[in-house]
């Protein structure tokens, strides 16, 4: 076993959370283990005046992190597992995912305490087309505006009165301790979360044997499970920050569930798509689901969401 490691992570207080997490649970298991923590400034990071979904690219917060990997300066990384990409580079792996957390979103206001008592036209916040477009189909009279930056930032700005409500994963907000007066849950199956939402990622070097049996003691089988079905999805959709969709896979009597969407920006034409299967077959159910989302129309959503970016582009 390693004497040290050394972990990856964003040094935002959400980030440095979730590595401090994992760090207290690998020195509980291993007394005599030195671990420390090596902050990455990643692209997602240094670009915070522009929305995601007109950055454009994937894995805008683990890029950076993951070459650290590569390079030998640390170990292994720490992912919130929203921020992944359906496909990472080929010599890392997701080798271990700890119990999931909360995976729904949170309506987040100083002024309403739920989505319907938002007055006529209310201003919301959110960097997310997923949310947006959800948003959107349950109240079309909202005006959502872009918000990014960290939970601190995010919140300010709600304080400061820039917007009425803003829309946050309620597992940062409550591994945090932070929030507002309101907190309205936006919850599965209604409210559909981004996939891998909750969840945290352990991601390191896929020859490293001795690291992964040291690591595999934290690996929650229900949330790997899950976990699989959902990224599978992503992978047959080829979503990302530009797509508005959304997936969530619990376990239920045994069997795995699995509820995905694929939607316009403006939430007008959302095709949803619920299955359930045996749990091994987890893979095999996201690309079924992400297979019939596509042939629904979901293809001809995603080609006029291209065409759109391509033409603000010129």
């Amino acid at each position: 076993m390693p004497e040290k490691v050394i972990i990856a992570t964003r040094g935002s207080k959400l980030a440095l959370w979730q590595a401090e997490y994992v760090a207290d649970q690998l020195k509980q298991q291993y007394q005599d283990l030195l671990v420390e923590l090596k902050i990455v400034k990643t692209t997602g990071d240094t670009i915070l005046d522009i929305p995601l979904a007109k950055v454009g690219g994937k894995g805008l917060f683990v890029k950076e992190i993951e070459e650290a990997i590569l390079s030998g300066e640390a170990d292994l990384a720490v992912h919130s597992l929203k921020d992944v990409p359906g496909e990472i580079v080929p010599e890392l792996t997701l080798g271990v995912l700890p119990e999931r957390g909360n995976p729904g979103d949170s309506l987040v206001s100083y002024e309403c305490p739920d989505l319907a008592s938002l007055p006529q036209g209310a201003v919301v916040g959110t960097s997310s087309l997923r949310r947006q477009a959800q948003l959107l189909s349950l109240r079309p009279d909202l005006r959502i505006k872009t918000l990014r930056g960290n939970l601190d930032t995010r919140l300010r700005k709600l304080q400061q009165g820039e917007y009425q409500a803003v829309v946050l994963a309620s597992a940062g907000l409550e591994r945090l301790g932070i929030g507002a007066t309101y907190h309205y849950r936006l919850s599965p199956p209604d409210f559909l979360p981004a996939v891998g939402q909750g969840a945290l990622g352990i991601e390191f070097r896929r020859d490293n044997r001795e690291l992964a049996s040291m690591l595999e003691v934290l690996d929650h089988e229900p949330t790997r499970i899950a976990v699989t079905a959902e990224r599978a999805f992503l992978q047959e959709v080829e979503g990302g920050c530009q797509v508005p969709m959304g997936g969530y896979a619990e376990i239920k009597n045994g069997r795995i569930a699995l509820s995905g969407f694929v939607s316009d920006p403006d939430g007008r034409n959302i095709i949803r798509r619920c299955k359930e299967a045996a749990p091994f077959t987890a893979d095999a159910l996201g690309r079924e689901v992400g297979r019939e989302i596509l042939e629904a129309g979901g293809r001809e959503i995603l080609a006029e969401i291209s065409r759109l970016e391509q033409e603000r582009e010129q």
